[in-house]
């Protein structure tokens, strides 16, 4: 039998692949689509981050579901939606169909769906459908895609130049691997043999793009410019002390104390770049995995520090700069 899906559907291999386009299937238009998010996930963080940095805050609007819980071991019923007898704090409705999970999001387009009931996901209401799922898809499409319908700076706005292609694909290709995704294999790991061999590449790559940065001489991963390799690191980073160092046990450093660089590269983001303090909600972030990872935190306690979630003060002189890291189990 074959697998249903709404017509205009762009499902494949397991996810949603459509493309904001001019003269496409999905054109650029104010509105017209709408985006779930959750405000704890680095992966849905990408794409809010680029959606307030290309001005698209009132183009695409979005609705945020709660931290946790997340669903049990297959992930049903997953994401949740706040209500009147449920509340939680910058958290949302589902604005478009007062859905009480996001799983309904997907069953709307996929009614045999089978997978996990992830964020991001943007949704087009004009042809009822859902667009794309994959967050690294949506940041690479919305550099170019809104540019139609947007003016000025945000048009300009460009993350992804020609010129630098190269060299965001070589770093982003292992700072994806073995730092995005590398914190959740240490932090996932069933075993000790696991969390050894899979802790160390996350600091092994934290290692590499200290000196990175600094050799480029900030305040961004490739110098003076902003690139999507900036929106793609920060959403892991801006984590980094507050959660992977003590719930997912990635503690053989912390950005404040063993990266200068990192650290500095991290505040002036943060307390500089319009758009990064914005969407970065600690609670949320703190809350979802020390509620919602019960193997790990049995008890959902959640620790205070640190203190502040971001140090304030921003670098001015990067050549004063020395690089730091962490030495490396052997």
């Amino acid at each position: 039998m074959a697998s249903k899906t709404k017509p205009g559907s762009t499902f494949k291999d397991g996810a949603w692949h459509g493309q904001i386009s001019k003269g496409g299937q999905f054109p650029p238009e104010a509105g017209r689509y709408h985006l779930y998010i959750g405000l704890f996930c680095p992966f849905a963080h990408r794409v809010n981050l680029i959606r307030h940095l290309k001005g698209l805050t009132t183009t695409i609007p979005i609705s945020i579901v709660k931290p946790y819980p997340k669903g049990d071991s297959t992930g049903y019923p997953g994401w949740k939606f706040p209500s009147s007898s449920d509340p939680y704090a910058g958290a949302t409705p589902d604005h478009l169909f007062n859905s009480p999970y996001m799983h309904s999001i997907y069953f709307r387009d996929k009614p045999d769906y089978k997978g996990r009931y992830s964020v991001p996901v943007l949704w087009d209401t004009k042809n009822d459908c859902l667009v794309n799922n994959e967050s690294l898809e949506m940041l690479r499409n919305w550099n170019e895609g809104w540019n139609d319908i947007l003016e000025g700076g945000y048009k300009e706005l460009d993350l992804y130049p020609e010129e630098l292609r190269g060299r965001i694909e070589e770093i982003g290709e292992w700072m994806q691997s073995d730092l995005n995704a590398g914190v959740y294999k240490a932090g996932f790991a069933p075993d000790q043999e696991t969390y050894d061999k899979n802790v160390v590449p996350v600091f092994e790559a934290l290692n590499r793009l200290e000196k990175i940065i600094h050799e480029n001489g900030g305040p961004y991963v490739l110098g003076e410019r902003l690139t999507e390799l900036d929106l793609r690191l920060y959403p892991t980073v801006v984590r980094f002390d507050t959660v992977y160092v003590q719930h997912f046990k990635c503690n053989l450093g912390t950005i404040r104390h063993d990266y200068p660089v990192l650290n500095a590269w991290l505040r002036n983001l943060y307390w500089n770049v319009e758009g990064f303090r914005e969407t970065t909600d600690f609670r949320h972030i703190k809350e979802n995995y020390t509620k919602s990872h019960g193997d790990i935190n049995p008890k959902a306690i959640t620790p205070m520090g640190p203190i502040p979630d971001v140090e304030k003060g921003v670098v001015e002189d990067w050549s004063k700069l020395q690089p730091g890291g962490v030495e490396l189990p052997k």
